[in-house]
């Protein structure tokens, strides 16, 4: 059966919500799937001025646990058009693992969300990409796996480089119903490539 984490961090629900999204639909595909958070950065005085409401019961993920999924759906808020920092501080702390190309042929997707239309989408899961070179992690994009990805009737996240959300800057935007759909496509398609290869097709 093939192991997947979804992986996210969340300040204010957003990620949560496509994070939870995604392990449902995983698990609806068969996969033995596990939800983690990364470690949060912040202390409890700056969360309590940004009035960032109380943690998810999901745990921490921590580096060494990633050995044992063959693949991982990583739901990653934008700062500045790249991973925010908690993520960038995961990351960093994998060097043990990448010493022994311990997540090599893994393989990961991306998940965003951004505060903007042009917030970005794409430029998040560009400049994740080295990360996962560095590690031999095979990265699946979603492509156009469904056809609201190319709709134009609504404002809507998401593209060939994987599903999201817009927040708004304010995080009073929630995602919508067409978002959380292409979650569950980009989900589905990222199950069926790791699937593939555990069953060794």
């Amino acid at each position: 059966m093939t192991k997947l984490a979804v992986i996210y961090y969340s300040l204010y629900g957003h990620c949560k919500t496509l994070a939870e999204t995604a392990r449902d639909t995983a698990k609806a595909e068969g996969a033995d799937v596990e939800i983690y958070q990364v470690p949060e950065t912040l202390s409890d005085e700056i969360l309590a001025k940004m009035h960032a409401p109380a943690k998810a019961n999901h745990p921490v993920i921590t580096t060494e646990k990633l050995t044992e999924f063959d693949g991982y759906i990583f739901v990653i808020p934008t700062r500045y058009g790249r991973a925010v920092g908690q993520f960038s501080s995961f990351f960093d702390a994998t060097g043990g693992l990448w010493a022994k190309q311990a997540l090599s042929k893994k393989f990961a997707t991306i998940i965003t969300s951004t505060g903007t239309q042009h917030g970005g989408q794409e430029t998040t899961a560009l400049t994740t990409l080295p990360f996962f070179a560095h590690h031999g992690i095979i990265f699946v994009p979603l492509g156009y796996a469904h056809p609201d990805i190319m709709r134009m009737d609504q404002i809507l996240a998401g593209g060939p480089w994987g599903a999201g959300t817009l927040a708004a800057s304010d995080g009073s935007r929630q995602p919508s119903e067409v978002e959380l759909g292409l979650v569950g496509v980009h989900a589905k398609h990222f199950c069926g490539v790791v699937n593939q290869f555990v069953k060794g097709a």
